[in-house]
């Protein structure tokens, strides 16, 4: 088996929003030996005035702006671990596009970024860039939350995983990804599948849920037989609710550093939509999530 993660590539604006997520980027690659990639993009947008005086010193001095963007980034690598190898690099174009691009030409192996930055024609818009980012990407996307609450790098954690499963394509994918992770960082895993009732209908029969309870338990079944072969410590329980308050609530009571989700799952009754839930659990969860597209090759 190849290396899980060889290669991390860090987008910011210089925000505090982009620094949080380049802490935990940072944890991550000095604990896993992986490369350091940082980028800036400075935003062109095709309906800016072509009257404004000196146009080229606009973008001069935005450009100068994320330079320094990336440089404070790799100040940090520096200073938290000497052996990081990394690579800057500030360019011009649309952030989402730039950054999968450079993604994809990079052979990049996770992109870890805040899911808050600077708003303005002039920076990065990482909340909606980072929400492009998880839609279109074919690499595993950390995101993280401007609260995640990471002081120093350091103070980092990677102790325990939730890791959600409907039983999926897309959520085995990111199963065989927070595994792996796991067994990697040394975490331990608590996995959790969600009877959504509210979405059967009135009067529907008992045995129906019944189903969909078998159901969760063997999504369940899989995840812990997976985990044991790889010997990573594992936990796990059915829960009732809707996926995207099942897995918030589980993540808060559990005390998780990291959610690892799939960004696609089933549909229909009493199946996850991986896509509409993991956005959610993206735009509220308190701590990081690691999304995994269905087209990421199993590691």
């Amino acid at each position: 088996m190849s290396r899980l993660i060889d290669s991390i590539l860090i987008p910011t604006d210089g925000s505090d929003g982009a620094l949080e997520g380049a802490k935990h980027a940072l944890a991550l690659a000095s604990r896993t030996d992986a490369d350091v990639h940082v980028l800036s993009v400075v935003a062109v947008r095709s309906d800016v005035d072509e009257s404004i005086d000196a146009p080229e010193s606009v973008y001069a001095s935005l450009e100068a702006e994320a330079e320094d963007a990336v440089e404070a980034v790799a100040s940090m690598a520096r200073s938290h671990d000497a052996d990081l190898e990394v690579t800057t690099t500030v360019t011009r174009g649309t952030p989402f596009q730039s950054i999968r691009e450079y993604a994809t030409r990079r052979g990049i192996d996770v992109i870890a970024m805040g899911t808050k930055g600077r708003s303005g024609l002039d920076r990065v818009l990482l909340g909606s860039v980072t929400e492009n980012v998880l839609r279109t990407a074919r690499t595993p996307v950390l995101a993280v939350p401007p609260n995640a609450d990471a002081t120093e790098i350091d103070e980092v954690a990677f102790d325990e995983f939730l890791l959600p499963t409907d039983g999926s394509d897309g959520a085995a994918i990111a199963t065989d990804w927070g595994i792996e992770l796991a067994r990697r960082l040394g975490s331990t895993i608590h996995t959790v599948y969600s009877v959504d009732s509210s979405r059967l209908g009135v009067g529907e029969p008992a045995d129906l849920l019944s189903a969909l309870e078998h159901r969760g338990e063997d999504a369940l079944d899989s995840v812990r037989q997976r985990a044991g072969d790889a010997g990573v410590s594992v936990s796990g329980a059915l829960a009732t609710g809707s996926p995207t308050d099942v897995v918030l609530t589980t993540a808060a009571k559990r005390e998780v550093d990291l959610i690892v989700m799939g960004t696609h799952g089933r549909t229909g009754i009493g199946q996850w939509f991986l896509g509409s839930v993991t956005e959610n659990v993206v735009r509220q969860a308190d701590v990081p999530v690691f999304c995994v597209p269905v087209s990421t090759e199993t590691p």
